[in-house]
């Protein structure tokens, strides 16, 4: 099954930067003036489209906010290493996101980032040979 998460951005020019700096692949077939598409992982997707798109697809302009106020989600997804978490979030406050909390459980480290749009990000690193605790 492939995964698509479509977020409407002000700029698609200026969110494509971002998602570049953060290392996601651009894919230029599935991408034109309005769109921009980035694979995240195999058959997992990131769609930028502009506002005006957005809003034309399926009834949804009563969702399209602004920077302070997007739909609010959260993409949470592993990483392979604690390292890997935290160069994904450098990367993104160098690009011009926001960097929140660091939690730091006993059976995961996990990190948060905005997007220049408020999109929230949640990378984590599950540790081997740990169990959630009630």
């Amino acid at each position: 099954m492939s995964l698509f998460i479509t977020c409407p951005v002000e700029s698609v020019e200026r969110a494509s930067a971002f998602y570049a700096a953060l290392g996601w692949t651009y894919n230029p077939a599935m991408s034109d003036e309005n769109v921009a598409c980035f694979a995240i992982a195999p058959e997992q997707y990131l769609m930028l489209g502009t506002r005006e798109m957005y809003a034309r697809v399926g009834g949804t302009e009563a969702l399209v906010g602004d920077a302070d106020t997007p739909s609010k989600v959260t993409v949470s997804f592993d990483l392979p290493s604690r390292e890997a978490v935290d160069a994904l979030v450098e990367a993104a406050g160098a690009a011009g996101g926001r960097i929140g909390d660091i939690d730091d459980y006993d059976f995961m480290y996990q990190r948060q980032f905005d997007d220049p749009d408020g999109y929230h990000y949640s990378p984590f690193w599950m540790r081997p040979d740990e169990a959630p605790t009630a």
